[in-house]
């Protein structure tokens, strides 16, 4: 249900803003939102370039250097003020849950700029500050034109110039540890799991290389950390863990309680 209230969330949703040239659709085209998703969740499985953008410091950063761990990348520009912010706030707030349950440094964050011609390193690091968002491991980053069109193709992200602005997909991208598009989030609000539930299979999935002992232990965490509603926070529920031991413990007891009868039944009689 709440996937399909999210995809329904992709169709409807689209931003206006100030106008700039070098949009994903020619200029004077409509979007259309049946491309537009199509194209989002084609991106799925796509691995991104090392592309080279700078960030809000004028430091030159490139997508290799974000491998490693999962990265959330989403897209806006500067000149929009309210629904770009409004998303990015909420993004933040749903960053927040995410790092409470799986780590500080469990995964990064990247917000681009899409708008070459006016998202500068400054106008980045001016909306970072506007949002309230000085975090770490959460990059504003900045690009040229045939960079930034060559990577929202690659993410799948479409927009187009309208009379008013842009309009595009609010979206959210989740990219795994080796640089794959894994799974895209869709509105400028969305309930906490729909972020965060992919995170935790990429932080805690399990290892192909990892000892026994350790993929156990990844197993339990991935799925004793639930979401509480009435909180808006995870938690790990021990309720879990503890029906798992009363499960062994009462398979035990059974099967030695078959063993013993069996041998019963197998002991000779008496003469």
């Amino acid at each position: 249900m709440r996937r399909g209230r999210a995809f329904l969330a992709a169709i409807a949703l689209f931003v206006l803003s100030a106008p700039v040239a070098g949009s994903a659709v020619e200029a004077g085209s409509v979007l259309d939102r049946d491309e537009a998703l199509r194209a989002s969740q084609a991106a799925i499985g796509r691995r991104l370039s090392d592309h080279r953008l700078v960030d809000r410091n004028g430091r030159t950063v490139r997508f290799s250097d974000y491998r490693g761990r999962p990265l959330v990348v989403n897209l806006i520009y500067t000149s929009c003020y309210h629904s770009c912010s409004v998303s990015t706030r909420y993004l933040g707030e749903v960053v927040d849950v995410a790092r409470e349950a799986l780590g500080d440094s469990a995964f990064s964050v990247a917000t681009i700029g899409f708008d070459s011609a006016n998202d500068s390193p400054g106008r980045m690091a001016v909306y970072a500050a506007r949002q309230g968002i000085d975090a770490p491991d959460w990059s504003f980053l900045s690009g040229d034109a045939g960079t930034l069109r060559a990577l929202v193709d690659e993410l799948g992200f479409t927009y187009a110039a309208s009379a008013k602005g842009f309009d595009h997909m609010a979206q959210v991208s989740v990219v795994d540890a080796n640089g794959t598009v894994y799974r895209q989030v869709y509105g400028d609000r969305f309930e906490p799991p729909v972020l965060v539930e992919p995170l935790k299979e990429l932080v805690w999935g399990l290892d192909p290389d990892a000892s026994t002992l350790d993929r156990w232990v990844e197993n339990v965490r991935l799925f004793c950390t639930i979401y509480d509603p009435s909180t808006g926070r995870y938690r790990f529920d021990y309720s879990i863990f503890v029906a798992i031991i009363v499960g062994s413990l009462c398979l035990v007891a059974i099967a030695v309680f078959v063993v013993r009868a069996w041998r019963e039944n197998s002991s000779p009689l008496p003469h």
